[in-house]
């Protein structure tokens, strides 16, 4: 868990930066040259006494800096929203696999929980910071120390709590 969060704050933050510069130079290179064209053509026609032809473009409509901030922030959040659904692909498929190799319906003691846990020290850094992997890791290292399946239930709730707490900021 000590690595995710400083790598989306930095994810966010160049996510940001990116979006930022790409809408803005469409803005700068296209978008209001355009709007400043039609609105000089259309100011014309209306100074020689003519009514304006053509229609409103959307270039005229979006020229702003209100709509500017609006694309930059559209992006921003696809960018989140895409980060976040490629880290819960990653945490559903983390679900289908076969963590720790106990049969359906084997009990396991105290002492044979560390030995357990081992599998789950093995997978890649960030595999292990997803939430199954650290609440079988809680669950284990507590079965360990305590014995007690009530604390080991205690544990698992409580990783989910911190991540649902994490969710929600």
């Amino acid at each position: 868990m000590k690595l995710r969060l400083p790598s989306e704050f930095l994810y966010q933050l160049f996510a940001l930066l990116i979006a930022v510069i790409v809408v803005h130079a469409a803005y700068v290179g296209v978008i209001r040259p355009s709007a400043d064209a039609q609105l000089a053509t259309q100011a014309a026609q209306q100074a020689a006494g003519e009514d304006p032809t053509g229609n409103r473009s959307i270039a005229i409509v979006i020229k702003d800096f209100e709509q500017e901030a609006c694309f930059i922030l559209m992006l921003w959040a696809l960018a989140i929203m895409g980060f976040k659904a490629s880290r819960t692909r990653a945490e559903t498929l983390m679900l289908n696999q076969a963590l720790i190799a106990i049969a359906e319906g084997t009990s396991i003691l105290p002492r044979d929980a560390r030995e357990q846990s081992r599998s789950l020290e093995a997978l890649p850094t960030e595999e292990q910071d997803y939430l199954l992997p650290r609440a079988l890791a809680s669950a284990l290292s507590r079965f360990t120390t305590t014995g007690s399946i009530p604390a080991v239930s205690d544990a698992v709730r409580e990783q989910c709590d911190i991540e649902a707490d994490r969710l929600d900021s």
